[in-house]
């Protein structure tokens, strides 16, 4: 039988991942389902940046997660009802 499919909500909009999905893959659903790029976080300087090496070491993939800042979306698994906020919606 296959798994349900997890809720997560990024940036205010609502995607299905399959369980065991990372973070950053539950933003990069919402970024092709908005027909955007991937965005994780912003520079110091407020240029939109991504996930870089998928491995957490260039930390270019930091977001909010439930509310805890710095989250490395690459390195953590989606849960059923998560709120994900990335640089893209920081002014």
């Amino acid at each position: 039988m296959a798994e349900a499919l997890l809720t997560v909500t990024v940036d205010g909009q609502t995607v299905r991942v399959a369980p065991g999905s990372s973070v950053v893959a539950a933003v990069a659903q919402a970024a092709r389902v908005a027909k955007t790029g991937v965005v994780t976080r912003r520079s110091v300087s407020g240029e939109l940046r991504g996930p870089l090496c998928g491995m957490g070491v260039c930390q270019e993939c930091r977001v909010t997660i439930d509310g805890v800042r710095h989250r490395l979306a690459c390195q953590t698994l989606c849960a059923q009802g998560m709120t994900v906020r990335t640089g893209r919606a920081e002014p």
